[in-house]
């Protein structure tokens, strides 16, 4: 399987080249990535457990579906992708955006767009990405965080501390 090509951007958020996925992390790389939180109708988050396979935060609680903007893919497609690629979930409209994080430190250098959508479930897991999920009250993942934020992927926590505030 050929290694993903990603854009590199610029402090604007501009494509000023393309690097393969390995390069983009070892040399830190500005880049691009969505989050997206699916909720159900009773309020509650669906969080996923990262595979223990994954090279950045194995085994760490995340975002429903997240992951990197492919090569020449805008944002709103890649959440549309990720939604289907990771929980098996398709949706007839993309997922409504909620704020933009800037590239820093605690993204791994990706700028990331956060969105949410509504979903019931069941989804289907994909056992390369999850290892599992868990649907939680918003005021359950708060807590959580803030007695072990070491259980979950660094990006996840900081965007939670902008959603949930």
């Amino acid at each position: 399987m050929a290694e993903e090509i990603f854009d590199v951007v610029n402090e604007r958020d501009e494509v000023v080249g393309l690097a393969p996925r390995k390069e983009v992390h070892a040399r830190g790389l500005l880049h691009r990535a969505v989050h997206v939180l699916v909720f159900n109708e009773c309020g509650k988050i669906f969080l996923q457990k990262r595979s223990l396979t994954k090279d950045k935060s194995p085994g760490l609680w995340d975002s429903s579906a997240s992951g990197h903007v492919d090569s020449g893919e805008d944002y709103d497609t890649c959440a549309v992708r990720e939604l289907r690629e990771e929980i098996g979930m398709s949706v007839a409209q993309t997922p409504k955006r909620l704020f933009k994080i800037d590239a820093c430190a605690e993204t791994d250098a990706e700028f990331v767009w956060v969105y949410r959508c509504e979903s019931e479930g069941p989804f289907q897991l994909h056992p390369d990405e999850i290892d599992e999920g868990a649907w939680l009250t918003p005021a359950k993942v708060s807590q959580w965080i803030k007695e072990r934020p070491q259980d979950f992927a660094p990006a996840f926590v900081f965007l939670w501390g902008k959603f949930a505030n």
